[in-house]
């Protein structure tokens, strides 16, 4: 079962999504918050598989909250996903910094938002379209094709390099694996030997070091 804690100050949107959980197999609410401050208590206290977050919350803010679930959650940590209500959210980038795991729109469809709680919770990234679109035309406003790659990434092996870019470009484990003919469980030994290399904490963070290091550039399509 996997739990889920809905967090949105807003009754009605907060009130439907629980609702949504709870009527979906496999799916259960850990617990609902209005405020980043009763998110970041619910969520140590029931520890959540995954914490539905308005990006924009009274008080500390959904970045905020973000931060001090992630550093004061015993390992497995949650799987943080941001809800906003646009697609060009001046908090998006730096909630991705954070650590979270996806970013979806308040109009994201019902099924699509619990398959989407799915994908997360088994430790996939995911952003709704519009957003992933405006996160790729913001790193290559900011890209700098001569940039070298920093010496953290000098010390990842060619194998790693190439799951650290096609994680960058959005592909499953399941995906990696047959792209790289290898089983999903190298996929996952590759990348946790990444995550620690460059002392990540999430796959959003890897997706991240990936573009700003030059690795990955917008319409790249090998490493």
């Amino acid at each position: 079962m996997t739990t889920v804690l809905i967090v949105d100050d807003q009754v009605l949107i907060r009130a439907g999504l629980a609702a949504l959980v709870r009527a979906a197999p496999g799916l259960e609410v850990a617990g609902e918050a209005a405020t980043g401050e009763e998110a970041v208590e619910l969520a140590a206290r029931r520890r959540p598989d995954v914490v539905l977050m308005d990006i924009r919350l009274p008080g500390i803010s959904g970045i905020a909250a973000l931060e001090r679930i992630l550093a004061d959650a015993a390992e497995p940590k949650p799987k943080v996903v941001m809800l906003t209500v646009f697609d060009l959210d001046q908090y998006v980038y730096a909630a991705l910094k954070a650590g979270a795991s996806g970013f979806l729109l308040k109009d994201t469809p019902p099924e699509r938002l619990l398959a989407a709680v799915e994908l997360i919770a088994g430790g996939e990234l995911l952003f709704a379209p519009t957003v992933t679109r405006r996160l790729v035309e913001a790193f290559a406003r900011r890209a700098d094709p001569s940039r070298r790659r920093p010496t953290a990434l000098e010390a990842l092996t060619d194998r790693e390099t190439a799951v650290l870019h096609l994680v960058a470009q959005g592909l499953t484990n399941e995906e990696i694996a047959t792209r790289l003919v290898v089983t999903v469980a190298t996929v996952k030994t590759h990348l946790n030997r990444v995550m620690s290399k460059l002392a990540l904490t999430s796959r959003a963070q890897a997706v991240v070091v990936a573009y700003e290091s030059g690795l990955v550039t917008p319409g790249s399509d090998s490493p």
